[in-house]
């Protein structure tokens, strides 16, 4: 018998949503991603996940400098921190801009509400391609990391491996939706507070890896818990 593949949260179920113009980089695309957070919200969706990163556009002069990547202005982190007060999880890669010029984390994964997933490998070490923190305001991002190189990946016809913030974000969204299933009413603050406290860098954050690789055995501990008082 073949193993099947299975990932983190293999009882689920998912809309997709296309916002993305492979041929363009413009902030239509941003308003694209708000409008599907809408329709989202009015399907009942418990958990968005994003692989989308905006800062350089097309157009350069509408291009976000560094000094708005703050949680407040970028069009799409506005509309993510929207659906994040209907109650929703959002879960955004951090990008993979960590050793281009660039090098930060780009919207909406500054969010104040958004969990910024960074890539680790299959040792635990950060991915140099991961994007980094701080947001402008100074908030630690990523929030948490998960592997997001060598990732085995089922495509249509094969397994592949490939790398990439757009991997270790899913990671991080399917676990959460098995949290989501031990504790229905979880909000994004109590969420935060326990990735934070129960990951593996929860007494020495930073900007590279934020609070570290979660631990969400851990972390349901933590939760049932507080629960519990």
């Amino acid at each position: 018998n073949c193993p099947a593949m299975v990932g983190t949260a293999p009882q689920a179920s998912y809309y997709l949503f296309v916002t993305e113009d492979g041929a363009t980089e413009t902030q239509l695309e941003e308003y694209n991603y708000v409008i599907a957070a809408e329709k989202a919200d009015s399907l009942g969706v418990d958990i968005i996940h994003a692989s989308l990163g905006y800062q350089d556009f097309d157009i350069k002069s509408l291009s976000y400098e560094y000094k708005e990547i703050n949680g407040n202005t970028a069009i799409s982190t506005i509309g993510a921190d929207i659906a994040a007060t209907k109650g929703i999880i959002i879960v955004t890669s951090a990008g993979n801009e960590g050793d281009e010029e660039w090098g930060k984390i780009t919207a909406p994964a500054d969010g104040d509400s958004v969990i910024c997933v960074g890539a680790v490998d299959a040792n635990g070490y950060l991915a140099d391609f991961s994007s980094r923190g701080p947001t402008y305001d100074g908030r630690i991002a990523p929030l948490i990391c998960a592997q997001g190189v060598r990732v085995a990946t089922q495509g249509r016809n094969a397994i592949s491996l490939p790398n990439g913030t757009s991997f270790s974000g899913p990671i991080i969204a399917g676990s959460i939706a098995c949290l989501l299933q031990a504790f229905p009413n979880l909000t994004y603050s109590q969420l935060y507070e326990a990735l934070a406290a129960t990951a593996s860098l929860a007494e020495t954050p930073d900007n590279e890896m934020g609070y570290g690789i979660p631990n969400f055995y851990k972390a349901y501990l933590y939760l049932k818990q507080k629960n519990n008082k």
